[in-house]
């Protein structure tokens, strides 16, 4: 089935499963089967077709975070949710005796999307802390020229602000919007607060507004290339990070374990 057809169906049936791509199920999350330029392929057509996908990276944290969280892991089964990172690969290889077809993680992902689109995009940016974004933008629009980023608003709004950023969204609908509040707070805003009328396509991103301000150096290419960027990450901000990995991992290998105990090897 082509791309632009499965998105459309996709916006008209809301939580039923897209059509067009296989999903493994990893701690109870879908994450789609998906070589890179297919990936790109979605997301784009969602763009150019007007219609209104949720994107998800799903990484050993997130499944994490989601473990026991029935309401979230049914929300996640509206996103497209895209493979990122080792941990997810070796969720892979133990239940399904296979890795996924490419790393889709967020901060190669977008910059390959803004590179190869095929015409103008509106980006618009929500999270972070206070200044991020803005710095984020300024650099995005020297980078990609040809298409218009904006900042809707910092992370750290209050709750009688949020009317007011929605019906922002509304006026601008753009075409990306890059939600940065970390997991599980940008899913759960992206499930319960975005529609149609906000966007095109709305994307959980975690950290990235940091990476796209040069707030955070991103690992040298060969650790990049070993899948070793999340110990580069740890080295870089121990206090902030050791939870999710020193603590984080074994719990994660633990769920897998526990999950190839329940069924065994999979097809898929």
């Amino acid at each position: 089935m082509p791309a632009t057809a499965s998105i459309t169906i996709a916006s008209e049936a809301g939580s039923r499963k897209r059509p067009g791509y296989a999903k493994r199920d990893i701690g109870g999350i879908g994450i789609a089967v998906m070589e890179r330029e297919t990936a790109i392929a979605e997301v784009s057509d969602a763009v150019l077709t007007g219609g209104h996908m949720k994107l998800a990276f799903c990484n050993a944290n997130l499944v994490n975070v989601a473990a026991g969280n029935a309401a979230l892991q049914r929300s996640l089964s509206t996103f497209l949710v895209l493979a990122d990172g080792i941990g997810v690969d070796v969720g892979s290889w133990m239940l399904y005796g296979k890795a996924f077809p490419a790393n889709l993680n967020g901060t190669d992902f977008f910059p390959t999307l803004f590179a190869q689109a095929g015409r103008p995009m509106h980006v618009a940016l929500l999270g972070g802390r206070p200044g991020v974004a803005d710095r984020a933008v300024a650099n995005l629009a020297k980078r990609y020229p040809g298409h218009h980023f904006s900042v809707v608003s910092h992370g750290y709004f209050a709750a009688d602000e949020e009317q007011a950023l929605l019906d922002k969204l509304k006026v601008q609908r753009p075409d990306l919007l890059l939600v940065a509040m970390g997991n599980p707070l940008q899913e759960r805003f992206i499930a319960d607060k975005l529609g149609p009328q906000h966007c095109s396509v709305a994307a959980g991103v975690g950290a990235l507004f940091d990476f796209f301000a040069d707030e955070v150096p991103r690992a040298p290419e060969l650790v990049r290339q070993i899948r070793l960027e999340w110990i580069y990450r740890l080295w870089l901000e121990p206090r902030r990070l050791w939870r999710r990995y020193v603590l984080g991992n074994p719990a994660f290998l633990l769920r897998m374990a526990r999950q190839y105990a329940m069924g065994g090897r999979r097809s898929g």
